[in-house]
């Protein structure tokens, strides 16, 4: 028996053995053929009627090992002709099986390919290459953001590890870390804030449309601007790759809330449903009254819809060269509300104003973008890409209840506020790709970029309602109580980056052991800003006279100005409050990447920037006008490690040091005024210092699963914060809060697929997730703050401590999807998508007050896309199916006082698009 088990074990191991031995193996090259036959990484070589598959790398090149016998290859690429080939294995022996892949006589739907490389819109791509990265990188696609239904990228951004987004605002927080301390770019070139309260864009102004994916740089390398310490968010735009296609697409959407006030949902008559307008300051608004908007509110239907056109087509120009656009244009709309409490309370939870708040709100996005690359040859590409974005914010505010300002035993006051919100960008560059013999690279790009923000006629008024006769008459008590007020941004930024890159290759193999880069970044910009607010003073008469809150065109009229009931002034006259922003930076940067041996590699390198920044401003604080000016030198070095454990996994480290600059508003002496709230400018702010360090686990089971662990550090001194000073008004300003602060945490990441029938057709279950803990700590000086300002501001925070506002403790995420395809290129991709934030510090407390926190909260989406042949596709979406309860409460020693709170409601999408 015993010998019988022991021949048996040694026939299985010979056998073993043998057929080891008896493989054969394929192999070979995949190229695209629209691309001048340029390897193309990323494709599928799949054996026809089994699970066996390999994707190309990033040189287009595969292996698979077989048995020997006749095979069918069958070679695929997202958008191009799947091609066939038979193929016959012998034992022992390697067949060469090269493919060249082109569109064929399909037309390519969401192809995004930056005109610098390879095709980056799948997951597995984008997986691939930050596996072979040296840097740090996290990177979500178009193949990922159509999964998930996203449609503009501030809900992008967020589905990934350690983001989230400030609810109510475009304000995005990585790491804990808010507005100042991120930084935007397109393409790797700096685009301009479209907003005074913002260093950063409004992301959700960029529909994932135009995306081809959307990396974000959470550790600091020498290429980018020194203005770092959260992370940078590059948007890469869309290209075209393929013969010809059109394509259109129709939406619409409802939100529950707003379908609640089909009956009754005003808004303030004037904008235009497209978004557009072309009013401004009256000429003569304080000789008569002479205003063109009416007060009285109009009624809408609340159903939003969308439409949106998409093109591109390719040409051949000469034996080599090849000419490829694409054009896409679209407009879409929404409507929501909401209601709920806003108030503010003392240190003992008293009332100090509190309203019940109605919001009414409709927005609008349009959108164009055209680019155009040209190659030359496979050694020179020059691209142009063009984009334009014009969105919108119309809101009506009702606020109802008490304010101590105004004290009337007998009566509520109605705050009315109606605001018009415009934004416009146009976006220019012009980039370049070279290879000048095949160890020299050289990459150029240049950006001119214009920003519009309007705020036209931005109107508020205040009213009593006598609750015994339920009679509304004018309430006032400062001449700004009643006001239209106009506000206009312009912001021209122009950009350019140089960069040479010299390849190190191994004499004996010819292979690249890494790469020195040498370049030169410049950014130059200029703001104006101006507001003009015209203040309606009502007369004791005509505070005593009735009024109806959707009819004040019966009450503010030309003939009641001219009957003295009421005047209008200005600051100034019609000579607007104005500040004027200018900021240069010169920046020189090296980087020497190397790898030694099959797993250490590393990126070391250097950056020196000359920056300059300059405000100046006439407001009603300084009449007549100021200045400030700071000029900084600043060396910033950056190194980053990675070993490669196994050909899965990788460890990397990263370190850096950064800095924080004030942004223009925060320091030119002007006064914001909002219903809630006032803030001013502080001349004396200064730029925070960052030290960054991260540790990663990363590994890679297979070409679409991750499996990462992060962990993170950030040290900061004389961290900017906004806080509310001393003041008659308890106002809110910027200050250099402290003498240090710090954030670490820890990121973790899992993309994995439960189930995959490996087929000609997708039949596949996946899984994703991610999560941050962090923790987050700052000093709070008020004599620093004092020191430092001149004694002209001063702070009262209630404590001596505190973390950074806008962080989250806990933040995850996870998707679950399901892919499945059919024949005649039908199929359907089903995601439910779940996003949670803990507590967050929303303001940090002050005159004994405790902090303001916004409560924990989440949010759960379903999205259905359907293709029900080449042509035709059906989405579906429902968002926010959980509806939860927003809650905002200020911790007093006798307890969370609640001081703002609503419902979102449920929005339902339902789409259609056709490609010709």
């Amino acid at each position: 028996m015993k010998f019988n088990l022991k021949f048996l074990l040694i026939a299985l191991f010979t056998c073993t053995i043998s057929i080891a031995q008896n493989k054969g193996t394929i192999s070979g090259v995949l190229t695209d053929k629209e691309m001048n036959n340029e390897v193309l990484p990323f494709a599928n070589v799949l054996i026809k009627g089994t699970n066996i598959s390999v994707n190309t790398d990033v040189d287009g090149k595969y292996s698979l090992s077989v048995n020997p016998g006749n095979y069918t290859l069958v070679f695929s690429f997202l958008g191009y002709e799947s091609v066939e080939t038979p193929v016959a294995v012998k034992a022992n022996e390697t067949v060469v099986v090269n493919q060249a892949l082109s569109s064929g006589s399909y037309t390519l739907k969401d192809v995004v390919v930056k005109s610098t490389g390879p095709s980056k819109q799948k997951e597995s791509a984008l997986l691939l290459e930050q596996k072979n990265a040296v840097d740090i990188k996290q990177s979500i696609g178009a193949q990922e953001l159509s999964r998930k239904g996203v449609g503009d990228v501030a809900a992008a951004v967020v589905k990934t590890s350690g983001v989230s987004k400030q609810e109510g605002s475009n304000n995005v927080f990585v790491r804990g870390l808010g507005d100042r301390y991120n930084s935007t770019s397109m393409n790797g070139l700096p685009i301009p804030s479209n907003d005074p309260e913002r260093k950063n864009i409004a992301l959700d102004l960029f529909s994932t449309d135009i995306v081809e994916y959307i990396s974000i740089d959470k550790s600091y390398t020498s290429r980018m601007y020194g203005d770092f310490a959260g992370g940078n968010v590059d948007i890469v735009s869309k290209d075209y790759r393929g013969k010809g296609m059109f394509e259109i697409s129709l939406g619409s959407k409802v939100n529950t809330n707003a379908l609640q006030q089909s009956d009754n949902f005003l808004l303030q008559q004037g904008p235009t449903k497209t978004g557009f307008v072309s009013y401004g300051v009256p000429s003569n608004a304080l000789t008569g009254y002479n205003f063109g908007n009416s007060l009285n509110p109009t009624k809408e239907a609340p159903y939003a819809g969308s439409f949106n056109l998409k093109a591109g087509t390719t040409f051949n120009i000469g034996d080599e060269g090849k000419l490829s656009i694409f054009g896409t244009a679209g407009f879409s709309n929404g409507y929501e509300f909401r209601e709920g409490l806003s108030q503010s309370v003392n240190a003992q939870g008293v009332s100090l104003r509190s309203f019940q708040e109605q919001k009414y709100t409709y927005t609008t996005n349009t959108t164009g973008m055209f680019n155009a690359n040209y190659r030359l040859n496979k050694n020179h590409k020059i691209g142009y890409n063009f984009l334009f974005v014009n969105s919108s914010e119309q809101t009506r505010d009702n606020y109802f209840g008490s304010d101590r300002d105004f004290d009337n035993d007998d009566a509520d006051l109605l705050v009315q506020r109606g605001t018009f919100t415009q934004n416009t960008v146009y976006i220019n560059q012009l980039l370049g790709n070279h290879k000048i013999t095949d160890k020299i690279d050289f990459d150029w790009g240049v950006s001119y970029n214009t920003v519009k923000g309007d705020m036209p006629d931005r109107t508020q008024n205040k009213m009593f309602l006598d609750r015994a006769t339920g009679i509304y008459n004018i309430a006032q008590t400062t001449i700004t109580d009643n006001q239209r007020y106009y506000q206009n941004l312009k912001e021209d930024e122009t950009a350019a980056n140089l960069a040479f890159t010299y390849k190190l290759g191994d004499k004996e193999t010819g292979e690249s052991k890494g790469k020195i880069v040498a370049g030169y970044n410049g950014k130059f910009k200029k703001r104006d800003f101006e507001a003009l607010q015209f203040n309606f003073n009502v007369t004791e008469q005509g505070q005593n006279t009735p009024v109806l809150p959707n009819e004040l065109d019966s009450f503010f009229n030309q003939q009641n100005y001219a009957n003295g009931v009421f005047g209008i002034s200005a600051f100034a006259g019609m000579t607007p409050q104005t500040y004027s922003g200018e900021q240069d930076i010169h920046a020189g940067f090296g980087t020497f990447e190397y790898k030694f041996g099959t797993k250490f590699s590393f990126n070391a390198g250097i950056r020196y920037e000359k920056i300059s920044q300059m405000v100046t401003w006439r407001t009603q604080l300084d009449a007549t006008g100021g200045k400030n000016t700071f000029d900084r030198n600043e060396y910033l070095p950056s190194l980053v490690l990675k070993y490669e454990l196994n050909e899965k996994q990788n460890l990397r480290f990263a370190a850096s040091k950064t800095y924080t600059l004030p942004q223009f508003k925060e320091r030119a002496l002007f006064i914001y005024e909002d219903v809630m709230e006032t803030k001013i400018g502080n001349p004396y702010l200064y730029p925070s210092q960052n030290y960054n360090v991260d540790l990663k686990w990363e590994m890679f089971p297979k070409s679409d699963e991750l499996f990462s662990v992060t962990a993170f550090g950030k040290y900061i001194l004389d961290p900017i914060n906004e806080v509310v000073i001393a003041s008659a008004s308890n106002d809110i300003s910027w200050v250099n809060i402290g003498d240090k602060g710090y954030a670490y945490g820890v990121e973790l990441e899992a993309r994995k697929n439960i189930f995959e029938i490996e087929s000609e057709f997708t039949n596949k279950l996946a899984f994703g997730f991610n999560a941050s803990f962090m923790k987050t700590n700052q000093d709070i000086d008020s004599d620093k703050v004092r020191r430092e300002t001149n004694s002209t501001l001063n702070i009262s925070l209630t404590d001596t401590s505190s973390g950074f506002t806008g962080a989250s403790d806990l933040i995850l995420n996870a998707d679950l999807s399901y892919t499945r395809n059919w024949k005649n290129d039908s199929g359907i991709i089903a995601t439910l998508a779940y996003n949670h934030y803990s507590d967050k510090l929303y303001a940090i407390g002050a005159l004994g007050k405790g902090n303001l926190v916004d409560k924990s909260m989440g949010s759960l989406d379903l999205i259905l896309k359907t293709k029900l042949n080449k042509s035709l596709g059906i989405d579906f979406g429902a968002r926010n199916l959980l509806n939860p309860e927003f809650k905002r409460v200020q911790e007093n020693a006798g307890g969370d006082v609640l001081v703002f709170n609503y419902k979102k409601g449920i929005t339902f999408g339902l789409g259609m698009n056709y490609q010709f």
